[in-house]
């Protein structure tokens, strides 16, 4: 089965998602990777999901990405003796560390951290910002503020802070334990929920021990600010967006998401753009033009995957929802103004072999008549060079390594082939190039391809010969008898 599209879909999995059928369905529909969320279900709902895309990647014979989402430390206030209260502009208000139910001037916030960090003019956000306050005095057990945006509080709503770094690790005691649950699961990627910082990002990294790729979650504004080091330390990225809207003026956020898109995609690492992007199809088999037009602003700029969450998860049409991102991607790569801004947008700055390798191979394949690049891969890196040029024609990674194949899946235009051959040779390794090419349908005997490898075989970053070869096996041993 051949996508006929470059950018990649997840899909998260949920109550709605949780069967053979459907989970097949999405496959079919679009999706290349699935996503757990591990801030709902148990380990065991999560395992029967996990089996069961393994089960469908054996059966339909591709690889298929599986991202473990973890959930990160929870910000909440207590109960209120009420249930709620209504918080008026201008009225006076004090959160603590008493533990008794709260009132219409007080309740408490079960988070010393929080204490520890603020400081006089901080703002403290309540219920996805809705509620706004500001801080005029505060210590190491109390913050008292002012409502500067008044609206009803109620028992265990969620709290941000927008202003401050806060002493809290990005990993809880319950994500530790869904890490290394997701871990020897299997899962190929695991996203990390507020990071803040790259030491972050490499508490997560020693924890997973290579067992899985570290994606960051952009969503604070300490991490926007340190996202150079958090990219260097991080396998890929994830704008997720809603977080951000809520701690950052929500017109910030297009041109951070441009911004991080861009230096994601420059660095050779998988971006996903994420939340709320076919939102009302989870209870509208249609979604909005101005959704579908957010989906087609992330394709133009050139992010690797773009997201359904509880479209997928637990909306009442999650097919069509995945059926629509992938009619929106097909829609907007035909565009030959898509071919101009991600070309515009190809700013590489290239030191090593490997990257004058891959941009030469890009090169050759557009000014020639080239059916698709080839490149062998043992870590994923020569795959993701590759696909950082956007070339204009399909990207196909061999690779022996099972787990290479499965994270391959996230990466804008790689067509992943598990090859259980073992190559020693670069004249079998083109061979193997050919008759991939062939077999998927990307090309036929007629035609050429580019291959791209690294010799020594079986060695990671070693990238650095390329050819242009026949698709017919014959010509192969006839011009390269060795």
């Amino acid at each position: 089965m051949r996508r006929q599209r470059n950018v990649k879909i997840v899909a998260t999995l949920g109550p709605a998602s949780s069967t053979y059928e459907m989970i097949r369905a999405l496959f079919e529909a679009g999706a290349d990777v699935f996503r757990l969320n591990m801030s709902h279900g148990t380990h065991d709902e999560q395992k029967k999901r996990y089996d069961i895309i393994r089960k469908i990647e054996k059966d339909v014979g591709r690889p298929i990405g599986v991202l473990a989402d973890l959930q990160g430390p929870k910000l909440r206030v207590g109960a209120f003796k009420n249930g709620s209260e209504d918080l008026v502009e201008g009225a006076a208000f004090r959160f603590d560390l008493d533990p008794k139910e709260g009132d219409a001037t007080r309740v408490c916030l079960p988070h010393k951290e929080i204490f520890a960090a603020l400081t006089p003019g901080s703002s403290l956000l309540v219920n996805d910002g809705k509620i706004r306050l500001k801080v005029e005095k505060c210590g190491p057990d109390f913050a008292d503020c002012t409502v500067t945006i008044g609206g009803t509080i109620s028992n265990r709503k969620g709290v941000n802070v927008p202003d401050v770094v806060l002493p809290l690790a990005a990993l809880s005691e319950k994500d530790r334990g869904d890490l290394e649950f997701a871990c020897q699961l299997g899962v190929d990627w695991l996203a990390l929920s507020f990071v803040q910082r790259p030491e972050d990002v490499l508490e997560a990294r020693e924890l997973a021990k290579g067992r899985a790729a570290i994606l960051s979650k952009i969503e604070k504004p300490a991490a926007v600010n340190a996202f150079a080091g958090i990219l260097a330390v991080s396998d890929g990225i994830m704008v997720a967006r809603g977080d951000l809207g809520v701690e950052l003026p929500v017109h910030s956020v297009p041109p951070i998401q441009k911004r991080l898109v861009r230096t994601a995609r420059a660095a050779a690492k998988p971006v996903i753009v994420a939340t709320q992007m076919l939102e009302s199809m989870i209870e509208s088999p249609m979604p909005t033009r101005a959704e579908v037009s957010d989906v087609a602003t992330a394709i133009y700029e050139g992010a690797d995957a773009v997201m359904l969450s509880a479209e997928s998860a637990a909306g009442s049409y999650p097919v069509e929802a995945v059926t629509t991102m992938d009619n929106v991607a097909k829609s907007v790569e035909r565009d030959p103004i898509y071919r101009e801004v991600i070309e515009a947008s190809r700013k590489v700055a290239r030191s090593t072999v490997a990257d004058g390798i891959v941009a030469a191979a890009r090169e050759i394949a557009e000014a020639t008549n080239i059916s698709a690049i080839c490149c062998f891969s043992q870590s994923g890196t020569t795959a993701s060079l590759v696909a950082r040029e956007r070339p204009s024609v399909p990207i196909i990674a061999l690779t022996p390594i099972e787990r290479t194949a499965r994270r391959l899946c996230l990466t804008w235009g790689v067509h992943c082939v598990f090859s259980d051959e073992i190559i020693d040779r670069f004249k079998m390794a083109v061979v193997s190039a050919a008759k991939a090419a062939r077999e998927y349908g990307f090309a036929t005997e007629r035609d050429q391809i580019v291959v791209t490898a690294g010799v020594p075989f079986n060695v990671p970053g070693t990238t650095n010969i390329l050819r242009v070869a026949p698709c017919d096996e014959r010509l192969i041993f006839r011009t390269d008898p060795e």
